[in-house]
């Protein structure tokens, strides 16, 4: 990390870039995320990046709502992010592209699917808090899209701020190589900059941001824990890289630029992740981070080609990237802006596609014209005329195109793996207060289904009442606000309901037969289904084991289709089954009367009937809690998760706080952080995720039937 060169502090007018983006070649584009738990200070760091970089002339600040990422009135009055926001910014001849994203759970989505179009992350930590809950779930979504990512430990002025301790956590709790590349010079109150282990120099920074950081001896003090440091950070990178352990083996002084190099592959091959820290809000370490994204995160040439397959011959397709490609790009977000309509915003893989451009959209099978293709920084946007392969940008005139539908070159279609996205958690009734508003209503939610995919949308003919479900109480909130505020929609709500399941215990056979006969041709379908229980989380498999023809080929997709359908109404109390096998192993037909309808229905009969005789039961879904108290309210803290069905499973300290762990159904959670506040007064803090659905207790059983049944017929 060149600081001397690369460190100048430049005002915005000078950093900012004359080039456009198309003029950057593949291997100077970064597509990075920002992600985190909760209060690490994601957003703070990316107004940094914004001011440095020249795109803003004015720091925003979060605390103060003036944040430009978090753009939103909500985000503004609660000071969180809700939304994942995307900006353009230009750092020694690089274009960096940076999707500031959520750290709250109820929004997790957002997370979910920047990852899925990002080439690397940079994950945020509280030098004081280390590893929080999200922290885990982030780190596991990078882990499963192979992200790169490098770490930068923020809030090292803070009192208790822990540099190790968050270093060692990350090696315990995520499993990780943490390779720390800078030490922290001063701690706490007196901390004042960094040392560079890979250039063995310190820099001195001011908290005003226009001062450049000054090069300082490194203090006696430090040296040897410096050197010790400098050697260990050689030991690990020599172990997951040869060029380096040659020359360690061979007692070679390994340069810098050498260092560097090695742990750019090292972090490219996510065998281990640089670890850099700083203090956003006191503008102390921002200009190495920046530097780290260029040094070390991937380009679009770094990261394997883009995989799918070709819709016209059902084979495996690549796409390399190249502008010189096929095109194929991939929409992650959908957004409903106010001033210009429908916004779809999409990452190119390969190729390039300019305004005006018919384009394929090889999920739905839909011609699309691409309209106006903007460069978004937070709400605000430019127009430029073509995208190019690396870009994220957005784009108007998509009619058809949702989250996780691949746009492709119509000659040269490709499929990509679209984003998988958690199932909602909380329900809530929703009712208009007047005529108008019930006209606005309907309208309103789908686009917001549309922008949202963990937000769903339901009707109960039964009750007459529409159903909005989502992943939290604040999620649902969100929601509601922005329907009042947005949509100008006026609505009342109801009280927060647990999305429960309904699965089978034990394997049975059952047969389904639908026959129907009158005047003229009948109709007539009959299935024979095996039904077996699955693992928790495994959701619907159909197994076709249909042998001699008993059942013609064009039948079989319709039983499917029928047992599906049916799995959407339980038999306990109406709600979704899932976990199960289903295996059509016989049946008959008629060679005049059957059809695919006969069959549909009768593969829903079969799965009514074999769910009533295979010991059906609920499951409710449990939240993974992470408490932080004092120790003085340690034992009325457990006292009261163990009065809501909580189950501990280990308390960890942290300075003079402690961590309690533990597992509590999503219905003992309503209400809690207003509970844990009183208890504690005001001093704990805690976090929720979602863990598992698990079945819900026999006596409580026969409570939520009752309730479910008394509403239906009461």
């Amino acid at each position: 990390m060149v600081i001397n060169n690369s460190v100048k502090i430049k005002k915005p007018a000078e950093a900012r870039e004359k080039k456009v983006p198309r003029d950057f070649p593949l291997e100077d584009i970064r597509n990075i995320g920002i992600i985190a738990h909760i209060d690490a200070g994601k957003t703070t760091v990316t107004e940094r990046i914004l001011y440095y970089t020249g795109k803003t002339y004015k720091i925003g600040e979060v605390h103060e709502g003036t944040a430009v990422m978090d753009w939103m009135d909500q985000e503004r009055e609660r000071g969180i992010t809700i939304t994942a926001a995307a900006t353009t910014c230009y750092w020694q001849e690089h274009r960096v592209n940076i999707i500031d994203t959520p750290g709250h759970v109820d929004f997790t989505a957002e997370v979910e699917r920047s990852l899925r179009v990002l080439d690397g992350g940079i994950v945020v930590f509280d030098a004081v808090s280390g590893v929080e809950a999200q922290s885990e779930t982030v780190w596991r979504q990078a882990d499963r899209y192979k992200v790169p990512r490098i770490c930068f430990i923020n809030k090292m002025d803070r009192v208790g701020a822990n540099f190790n301790r968050t270093i060692s956590m990350i090696e315990s709790r995520l499993q990780a190589v943490p390779l720390p590349i800078q030490a922290p010079l001063g701690t706490e109150e007196q901390f004042q900059g960094i040392i560079d282990l890979i250039e063995n120099k310190a820099w001195r920074f001011t908290n005003d941001p226009d001062t450049p950081p000054e090069e300082v001896p490194i203090p006696d003090s430090e040296k040897s824990r410096v050197a010790e440091m400098r050697q260990t950070l050689i030991t690990r990178v020599a172990e997951h890289d040869d060029k380096i352990m040659i020359a360690f083996i061979e007692g070679h002084e390994i340069r810098p630029d050498e260092l560097r190099q090695a742990l750019r592959r090292v972090t490219l091959k996510n065998c281990g992740v640089p670890v850099i820290c700083g203090s956003a809000l006191r503008n102390i370490g921002v200009q190495p981070l920046l530097d780290a994204i260029v040094e070390y995160l991937p380009s679009p040439l770094d990261v394997p080609p883009v995989k799918g397959v070709d819709t016209k011959t059902g084979q495996k397709a690549t796409r390399e990237a190249s502008d010189e490609a096929p095109f194929s790009a991939l929409a992650f977000k959908v957004v409903t802006d106010p001033f210009v309509g429908r916004l779809v915003y999409f990452r190119v893989y390969s190729g390039k596609v300019k305004v005006g451009a018919q384009v394929s959209n090889a999920t739905r099978e839909r011609p699309e014209r691409i309209g106006r293709l903007l460069l978004m920084h937070a709400n605000r946007r430019e127009d430029i005329e073509l995208a190019d392969t690396g870009s994220i940008v957005a784009t108007l005139g998509l009619k058809n195109t949702f989250t996780g539908d691949t746009l492709c070159d119509s000659s040269k279609p490709i499929l990509l793996e679209s984003i998988r996205f958690p199932e909602p958690v909380i329900s809530v009734a929703i009712e208009p207060k007047t005529r108008a508003d019930q006209d606005r209503l309907g309208e309103s939610l789908q686009k917001l289904t549309e922008e949202d995919p963990t937000f769903k949308v339901t009707y109960n003919e039964e009750t007459g009442q529409t159903v909005i479900s989502g992943m939290g109480e604040l999620h649902l909130e969100v929601i509601v606000s922005r329907l009042i505020r947005e949509f100008n929609v006026g609505v009342k709500v109801g009280r927060p309901r647990v999305a429960y399941k309904e699965t089978i215990t034990v394997p049975v056979k059952v047969e389904g037969r639908f026959v129907r006969q009158s005047g003229g041709r009948g109709q007539f379908g009959h299935v024979k289904i095996e039904l077996e229980p699955l693992e928790r989380g495994k959701g619907f498999e159909f197994v076709d084991a249909v042998r001699g023809g008993n059942i013609p080929r064009q039948f079989i997709p319709p039983v499917r289709v029928g047992v599906r359908e049916a799995m959407e109404t339980g038999i306990l109390a109406g709600y979704p089954v899932v976990d199960i096998r289903a295996t059509l192993y016989d049946g008959s037909y008629h060679e005049v009367d059957s059809s695919e309808l006969a069959f549909k229905m009768a593969g829903s009969i079969a799965l009514r009937d074999g769910v009533k005789k295979a010991k059906p039961i609920l499951l409710e879904p449990i939240m993974k809690l992470e408490v932080v108290a004092p120790e003085q309210f340690l034992g009325d803290v457990i006292g009261d998760l163990n009065s809501k069905r909580g189950r501990i499973g280990k308390v960890d300290t942290q300075g003079d706080m402690y961590v309690i762990h533990a597992v509590i159904p999503l219905a003992e959670t309503f209400g809690y952080a207003t509970g844990l506040r009183s208890l504690t007064q005001g001093r704990a803090t805690h976090s929720l995720e979602f863990h598992s659905y698990e079945p819900l207790p026999a006596e409580m059983t026969d409570e939520i039937i009752e309730k479910t049944v008394g509403k239906k017929y009461g």
